[in-house]
């Protein structure tokens, strides 16, 4: 069954927590409702308590979907990496939640407003087994614990282009999932729909985003930082930009999850409830489209 999901990052920026800062989450939770959404991943204004977040999102008729955890892997092995996720753990599966999404973070530098992405870490040929061998006993722990891990390739970490998420795929085992994100992979030079053929029976999350081509190219020529191109206006909701959706969703027949809507924007040039609404109705008719019904 495919539920569609929204972020609260079209509302409120988790790594510029000024930008739509003043936005009540009460707010972006009636307009995810109202726009058609049925889950919710987390943001930085969500308690962290299921007994807190629970009756929240109750009251907007929203079940929570995942949340984000930045993985330290390089520096730190599985059991280290559990014991520094337990909190975290316990709030997904307190709140039902599937599946966990989990990105090597610890020189990532998309969190930072002046660092070029030119500036990202690579990791030497030699690296990549050992982080790969540590990931997939984290994500085998996690399954113990109930809980999916589905890696998020991200501009300005270490799996940002096609060739690292093909690397990632070949070096990690079968516990290791792939989160699908059609922004970050056609920013980072690949082709989403070649992602989706080939990682089909891998894939087990879904992030629906679009990509202004002309805020793209700036960003590259001038070699912006991750965040100065969130604020040009890089990323979009599906189906105002240049990514094709039913190119992608039509790859991922079978699939059972969740697609979520995550385009973070600027509130204050793209009106979060307009935005919201756009990307959940372009979204379901491109599902319609790819034979997933309603």
């Amino acid at each position: 069954m495919i539920r569609i999901g929204a972020n609260p990052i079209g509302w409120s920026n988790d790594d510029m927590l000024e930008v739509g800062g003043n936005i009540p989450l009460e707010q972006c939770l009636s307009e995810a409702r109202a726009a058609g959404f049925v889950g919710m991943e987390l943001g930085n204004k969500f308690p962290r308590q299921a007994s807190r977040l629970r009756p929240i999102l109750e009251a907007h008729d929203l079940v929570l979907v995942s949340g984000w955890y930045s993985c330290a892997l390089l520096v730190r092995d599985a059991a280290a990496e559990m014991t520094a996720a337990r909190p975290h753990i316990d709030l997904l599966k307190g709140m039902g939640s599937a599946v966990m999404i989990v990105a090597e973070t610890s020189n990532a530098v998309h969190s930072s407003r002046t660092t070029p992405l030119s500036a990202r870490p690579l990791l030497a040929h030699g690296e990549w087994r050992p982080f790969a061998a540590r990931l997939t006993e984290f994500a085998k722990r996690l399954a113990g614990a109930g809980l999916t891990l589905v890696y998020h390739h991200h501009m300005g970490t270490i799996v940002q282009s096609e060739a690292e998420i093909d690397r990632l795929m070949e070096e990690s085992g079968d516990a290791v999932y792939l989160l699908l994100d059609t922004g970050h992979a056609t920013w980072g030079g690949g082709d989403p729909a070649r992602l989706a053929r080939h990682y089909k029976s891998r894939i087990a999350h879904v992030h629906c985003k679009d990509v202004r081509e002309q805020a793209m190219w700036e960003a590259n020529r001038k070699d912006w930082s991750f965040g100065q191109s969130v604020l040009a206006g890089v990323f979009t909701v599906p189906g105002d930009g240049q990514v094709d959706f039913p190119a992608v969703l039509g790859q991922l027949g079978g699939y059972s999850g969740w697609v979520v809507v995550e385009a973070e924007q600027d509130p204050e040039k793209a009106n979060p409830a307009e935005y919201a609404k756009m990307g959940y109705a372009n979204l379901r008719r491109f599902l319609d489209t790819a034979g997933f019904g309603a």
